[in-house]
């Protein structure tokens, strides 16, 4: 393996966040690398995880790059770390699903299409850092509205949002 790409593997294996091509070529600034080098180094080092199929894989996510377990080893690692699921609730899912594609919307919106009050399962998302407030809309009250964050796209592993399954994909899914 050359230098440079054993370099962006273990900047990206010591980085607790995805990291991004342009921190890369930041870090990487008086080896004059540019964005096209950087990328033909990650691809490489995404096939060979991927070709090695071992206990990890190198993803892009969240707008950057990161290791993570693959996901049938899910069970071994709860194990290992002593934890339960944290899994979210229905009206949390609900809640998340909806802004997550009607972003930015405000609370009163989220409630008028789950026809419930969504107080509970917002506050959770906002705990978990899956759901932030990005700003008040500019109305009679000024209320908050809300958008998912980038912790949203690495825990359900999408580079973007533009990933989301399309109305026509969950339809097809309810087949």
């Amino acid at each position: 393996m050359d230098e440079t790409k054993a370099i962006i593997e273990g900047l990206i294996f010591a980085s607790e966040t995805p990291l991004t091509i342009d921190k890369i070529v930041e870090i990487f600034q008086e080896r004059n690398l540019n964005r096209q080098d950087i990328t033909a180094h990650l691809s490489e080092l995404m096939s060979e995880y991927g070709v090695r199929h071992g206990g990890f894989y190198l993803q892009e996510v969240a707008g950057g790059y990161q290791f993570r377990t693959r996901p049938e080893l899910s069970a071994w690692i709860a194990k290992l770390k002593g934890i339960r699921s944290a899994a979210l609730t229905t009206a949390a899912l609900e809640t998340l699903a909806i802004i997550a594609y009607r972003q930015p919307v405000v609370k009163a919106e989220v409630e008028r299409l789950r026809g419930v009050d969504v107080s509970r399962p917002l506050r959770t998302l906002l705990e978990r850092k899956l759901v932030r407030m990005v700003g008040r809309k500019d109305v009679p009250g000024k209320p908050m509205i809300y958008g998912t964050t980038r912790k949203f796209l690495e825990v359900f592993s999408l580079k973007d949002l533009s990933e989301l399954p399309t109305m026509g994909e969950l339809k097809d899914l309810t087949k």
